[in-house]
């Protein structure tokens, strides 16, 4: 299971979402992909990051350690809470 986090470098919403992710004990199952350094990426989420992504389901900014669990069970995903 990889989750993915489009970020930039600097975000502190960014900074906030890994946090979140760090608490419920994923941050090492997370990839964090820069959008800075992809075109389409960048047109894609330039506005909205940070987005959390698992097979090609979304959970757009903002979110909280409620909202994160609730994402996370709904997509089959285990964590520590």
């Amino acid at each position: 299971m990889k989750l993915k986090l489009f970020s930039t470098e600097g975000c502190h919403l960014c900074e906030q979402a890994f946090s979140l992710l760090k608490d419920a004990g994923l941050d090492g199952s997370v990839d964090i992909i820069d959008i800075a350094f992809d075109d389409t990426l960048f047109l894609r989420y330039g506005v909205t990051i940070p987005v959390l992504n698992f097979n090609d389901n979304e959970l757009n900014w903002p979110f909280d350690a409620d909202g994160l669990a609730q994402w996370l069970t709904a997509n089959g995903i285990t964590y520590d809470s």
